[in-house]
């Protein structure tokens, strides 16, 4: 089992950065993914980020260019620093930890950070 806990989030003007914290309550480093969601009101959850075990990473193409996400195997966390942010990145941020099992995944989540972008 994973606890994730969010930090980070909070209110800034457009073009501003912001960076986001995960800490898990055990090693990180035989996750099989960790990663960033968010998720606007009346929209679904969406993926914003993710990284590997192996260094892998993914990024949604509205963050691409603005958006870095690193994970800390030594400090079980995982960042994501967001610069340039824009009124549309206003949502909850969660993270996520997609654990390997045998022939399926368990996704574990946090309890969101709010950021808010104003313009």
């Amino acid at each position: 089992q994973v606890q994730l806990v969010e930090s980070g989030g909070g209110l800034v003007q457009a073009g501003g950065s912001l960076r986001l914290s995960c800490a898990a309550s055990r090693s990180i480093s035989s996750i099989w993914s960790m990663g960033w969601y968010r998720q606007a009101p009346g929209k679904q959850r969406d993926l914003v980020a993710a990284v590997t075990s192996g260094g892998s990473t993914n990024y949604a193409d509205s963050v691409k260019g603005r958006f870095t996400i690193s994970r800390d195997n030594a400090k079980n966390t995982v960042y994501l620093q967001m610069n340039n942010l824009k009124p549309e990145d206003t949502a909850v941020y969660y993270c996520n930890a997609a654990v390997q099992l045998p022939g399926s995944f368990f996704q574990y989540w946090g309890q969101g950070t709010q950021v808010t972008v104003s313009s």
